[in-house]
């Protein structure tokens, strides 16, 4: 009896658990684009690439997907960058040439057009790293409903991290965001919601 009664509660505090998982996961899943802040984000950007100025209209014809972070990031941006060139490589290589994929850095003083030029090309030739002032980046991050911050650390040679946080933005050919994507989504799933568009 005292066995059952034992393995009763158990169950009770795994169910209680359980259910306070699906809670939170309901509670913290991302809100769709129209929902976040109260507003549509997404919307048209002026930033600088290696090979000059760059507007989000000059990626018009082409599904985008685009991610804000920095290229000192020690592991979420290469990783997200990973999953965005994979999903691109899930493509036939004919519409590999028909999407493209946006790396803004909101680490200005490091991340010189010339090396995020360099940095996205290891990920993939259709990635194309941009940057801008602090002003420029704010303006995006903004209109994204993304963050950053950077964090001193006299501990470290980098001198400083950035937090910030980590989505991709799955944006169509006519330059409007269409959605929100976590970071854990699959090459697979991307590749599939870029057919969708192509």
């Amino acid at each position: 009896m005292n066995k059952n009664l034992k393995t009763l509660r158990i169950l009770l505090i795994m169910s209680v658990l359980l259910l306070a998982g699906i809670a939170s996961a309901i509670l913290l899943r991302p809100a769709p684009v129209e929902q976040t802040l109260g507003t549509r984000l997404g919307g048209d950007f002026s930033l600088m690439a290696a090979t000059g100025p760059v507007t989000l209209t000059d990626f018009r014809g082409y599904p985008s997907v685009l991610y804000i972070g920095y290229a000192s990031c020690p592991d979420v941006c290469p990783t997200s960058l990973a999953v965005m060139a994979q999903g691109f490589r899930r493509l036939d290589p004919s519409d590999q040439d028909r999407v493209r994929g946006i790396f803004i850095s909101v680490d200005p003083k490091r991340d010189t057009p010339e090396a995020l030029a360099a940095y996205s090309a290891f990920f993939h030739p259709s990635l194309v790293g941009l940057t801008g002032s602090r002003a420029q980046i704010d303006a995006v991050t903004k209109s994204y409903g993304a963050y950053y911050r950077i964090s001193e650390q006299t501990d470290s040679a980098l001198a400083y991290s950035v937090d910030h946080s980590s989505r991709l933005y799955l944006i169509d050919s006519d330059g409007q965001l269409l959605e929100v994507l976590s970071d854990t989504i699959s090459p697979d799933e991307l590749a599939a919601k870029l057919r969708a568009l192509l």
